[in-house]
């Protein structure tokens, strides 16, 4: 088997012939790979799938021998291809669209979680100012607000402004409480905070801010108010409150500081993935 390696002309692997059927390969890879995207999420995903159990079908009846059952998948091949142009054609169109746009080859840019989150919350928490509905919005951070998110409704959803809108019109069941943010998700509404019992708050300030300060006290979560009184904007975190505080203010104190949970975040990883590798060699210096 040596000797055969050894005789073995490597420059044939490399051959003009065999990097054409790699670029061929990789060109058809792209494209199934885009028509899936394309398709994802609409009624050609089912498709999909009914052509890849054809496509299984085919392969076992030629493979077995069945022949009644291979002329039937053929009958169906052959006339399907001029049904699914008729039925499929606003697939069709979409995906042409897709082609002369140019987005079929252009890159997704990924999305900062927390941009998009801080955005949400900006865009709701502004209009709830504007129209003094009350609100308290608290934020996770290293600390786990599992205990808190279980005294409330439970709802796990996508951040939206419209949800954290309606979560705090009056006179409605989340209306009291706070929503907790978990992961880039709204994990709970009308939630139970902790009240804060300091004699320094300021008796201008009320249920909402001592428990807005309260979680602070308690846990690192970011907690938003707003004053249901005035409109006014003001974030408690690590037992202190910031008042008065703009749109833009809130949000970029949001985005430092959920900026610096991720990086802290990524670095932890760094840290456990090196741990480990220190640790594997130890153990393999250590059994020799």
């Amino acid at each position: 088997m040596i000797n055969g390696l050894e005789n073995f002309e490597w420059g044939t692997l490399w051959s003009w012939v065999t990097i054409i059927n790699i670029i061929d390969i990789l060109i058809v890879s792209f494209f199934i790979y885009q028509i899936m995207r394309i398709s994802r999420g609409t009624r050609s995903t089912e498709l999909l799938k009914g052509i890849f159990v054809i496509i299984t079908i085919k392969f076992l009846s030629s493979f077995f021998s069945l022949h009644t059952t291979e002329y039937i998948v053929d009958f169906i091949i052959q006339w399907s291809a001029i049904a699914l142009i008729v039925i499929f054609q606003p697939e069709l169109r979409r995906g042409l669209q897709h082609i002369g746009r140019g987005s079929l080859f252009s890159i997704r840019k990924k999305s900062d979680p927390v941009e998009d989150t801080v955005g949400e919350i900006a865009e709701a928490v502004e209009y709830m100012s504007r129209r003094h509905i009350g609100a308290l919005i608290s934020i996770e951070k290293e600390s786990p607000l599992t205990g808190y998110i279980k005294t409330g409704i439970p709802i796990d959803a996508k951040i939206s402004s419209e949800i954290i809108i309606n979560a705090f019109i009056p006179n409605t069941p989340l209306h009291d409480g706070a929503m907790i943010i978990d992961d880039y998700r709204i994990a709970s509404a009308a939630s139970y905070l902790p009240l804060s019992e300091s004699p320094a708050i300021p008796k201008k300030y009320g249920t909402r801010h001592r428990a807005a300060i309260g979680l602070s006290e308690e846990t690192d979560a970011i907690t938003v108010v707003v004053s249901e009184e005035t409109g006014a904007i003001s974030i408690a975190h690590r037992s202190n409150l910031m008042a008065e505080m703009t749109v833009e203010e809130m949000a970029s104190y949001l985005i430092e500081e959920l900026k610096i949970k991720d990086e802290d975040k990524e670095k932890n990883k760094v840290q456990v993935y090196f741990e480990d590798v220190i640790e594997l060699i130890r153990k393999a210096v250590t059994n020799k």
